[in-house]
């Protein structure tokens, strides 16, 4: 046993091949809105590391609704929010001592705003888990090139995130822009675990989630939670090394095809209703978490053609897999290994909803989904796989059977089923 950065107790070979209480909470949430909001929302056009200032008298949204926020989120099915509250120009949306470039320097409510307290207060309003991007990057410091100085810096200003607001579910790290800087990690996270003891950190430092490697929301066929490597950001392939363990993956993407905060210019991205189904079914359904990002506007609203369609994706989900005719309970085990379903009448299945019970571990190494034909009662592979992990969404053309069933043909141990869901998903 020993006790890592985060003071967290792991038994390198045997739990931390096993998700904690938080980590299985967290999958169990599987659809999540990024937020990108901040001072950049006011200047149409700039870029990360852009080299042109900004000036906090800029930020102004004067119809500004987290609630709206929370609630669209809540309408769509999504499950947890995280919001910038320091982007890489290193603006801060609350009222931060550490630094005269935030709200409260801008006109917003006098000075007097706090960006960070709406959102998250919102968020509990609304059953939504609350989420906080941190930019470890912070162009407008200046101490950053100071590592010793700025370590200092990042956790007195991490601190007034952290101490005042309650309990955070998630805080996000990005690694964009830290690629040549070292941190004290250790003592950084130290900090953080001690003023939020149940925070789920995201993908570097001591993570608790990964970044699956991508900004387009797809997980790789046969993605699996025990890793021992994490990649580190969009701007090096280098990954880092680590003890392997269980880290579950997320799946962050854009709601519109080219910007991250609100544009004026690019409405006509806003991705169609069948790119999201894809997604869904390549991150959901592959064991992953799904982040999508979408830009409160000017007004600090979200746009109404990204709000409606999170709506409408959150409601196809709900169309598709709400229903199945047949769930764990009623199938037939056979051997620990096989799970089957049959009806006195010949059935329709298009889609198998698959999920271990993660608290046990992953164990499933390769697996089949069968089916005996309606007529002759033949067997007929439907689909194969590798991992299972939390969930897995398979989905193949429309079959007319007497009998169906999972079938686990490889595994590291005795498996334990989750979920076992049969669907005739239809057009």
């Amino acid at each position: 046993m020993e006790r890592d950065s985060g003071h967290r107790i792991r038994d390198l070979n045997l739990m931390s091949l096993l998700p904690t209480p938080r980590q299985i909470e967290y999958q169990s949430w599987e659809r999540g809105v990024f937020l990108h909001f901040g001072l950049r929302t006011f200047y149409e056009g700039w870029k990360d590391f852009d080299e042109r200032s900004m000036l906090p008298e800029r930020f102004n949204p004067t119809e500004l609704s987290c609630d709206q926020w929370a609630e669209t989120a809540r309408r769509a099915g999504f499950r947890y929010m995280v919001m910038t509250a320091k982007h890489h120009d290193g603006f801060a949306l609350w009222p931060s001592k550490t630094t005269d470039f935030s709200v409260a320097s801008s006109p917003w409510k006098n000075g007097k705003g706090d960006v960070v307290k709406e959102f998250l207060e919102a968020c509990r309003r609304h059953d939504i888990r609350t989420g906080i991007y941190y930019s470890p990057f912070d162009a407008a410091s200046p101490v950053y090139g100071d590592e010793k100085a700025y370590d200092d810096y990042f956790i007195t200003q991490i601190s007034e995130i952290l101490e005042p607001y309650g309990q955070i579910d998630i805080l996000w790290f990005d690694g964009c822009g830290s690629e040549k800087h070292e941190y004290d990690w250790r003592r950084i996270v130290g900090e953080i675990r001690r003023m939020q003891p149940n925070i789920l950190i995201f993908n570097i430092a001591d993570p608790d989630f990964r970044w699956v490697g991508n900004e387009d929301g797809y997980a790789d066929l046969g993605t699996r939670n025990i890793v021992d490597r994490v990649p580190f950001s969009i701007q090096t392939d280098r990954p880092d090394i680590i003890e392997k363990q269980w880290l579950p993956a997320e799946c962050d993407c854009r709601m519109r095809e080219r910007n991250w905060f609100y544009s004026n210019n690019d409405v006509d991205t806003v991705k169609p209703l069948g790119e999201l189904m894809g997604m869904y079914y390549y991150s959901c359904g592959r064991g992953a978490n799904l982040l999508i990002n979408v830009g409160p506007d000017r007004r600090g609203l979200l746009p109404a053609p990204d709000a409606w369609r999170l709506i409408e994706f959150g409601e196809e989900i709900d169309r598709r897999f709400e229903k199945p005719f047949a769930r764990l309970e009623d199938c037939t085990v056979e051997e620990n290994r096989r799970w089957i379903y049959q009806a006195e009448a010949a059935f329709y299945v298009d889609h198998a909803v698959i999920g271990e019970d993660i608290a046990q571990g992953e164990r499933v190494m390769r697996f089949a989904v069968r089916a005996l034909t309606a007529r002759s009662g033949r067997p007929i592979t439907l689909c194969e796989g590798t991992a299972v992990g939390y969930r897995q969404i398979l989905a193949f053309p429309v079959f007319k059977a007497r009998r169906v069933w999972l079938e686990v043909e490889e595994s590291d141990g005795e498996v334990r089923m989750g979920q076992v869901d049969f669907l005739h998903v239809g057009e």
